[in-house]
């Protein structure tokens, strides 16, 4: 079987998994997925089998769009959802909506970032 297979990815589990369960389920080794999704993460992600693998590079070099939820005011041991809380502020009670978004638009286009230490770098 060759082709591309778009998964939707489910919370709590990793890419390596969902590569690993579709080589079972097809029987086949030729599988790769084109970008790393976090386990907190859910999504769209192509699975590449057989000799679609060889256009995984083209895929994830594509452009990407991302949609979150966050929380404010807490810091965890893995800088993120999933991490033990070590450190909570308190949040300005008169933060407005207006506020958030004016600081969002300041992440549009490109950007320096450090990203989190259990992120994966792709």
């Amino acid at each position: 079987m060759d082709g591309v297979i778009l998964l939707n990815k489910p919370k709590g589990v990793t890419s390596h998994d969902c590569v690993y369960k579709i080589r079972r389920l097809l029987k086949t080794k030729k599988v790769g997925h084109t970008g790393t999704l976090d386990p907190d993460a859910t999504g769209v992600l192509p699975i590449c089998i057989g000799k679609a693998t060889k256009i995984s590079s083209l895929l994830s070099g594509q452009s990407k769009e991302y949609e979150t939820e966050i929380s404010l005011g807490k810091s965890t041991t893995t800088e993120d959802q999933s991490g033990e809380v070590i450190r909570t502020l308190q949040v300005n009670p008169n933060l407005s909506i207006q506020d958030c978004e004016h600081t969002l638009k300041t992440y549009i286009g490109s950007i320096t970032q450090i990203p989190p230490m259990y992120s994966a770098i792709k």
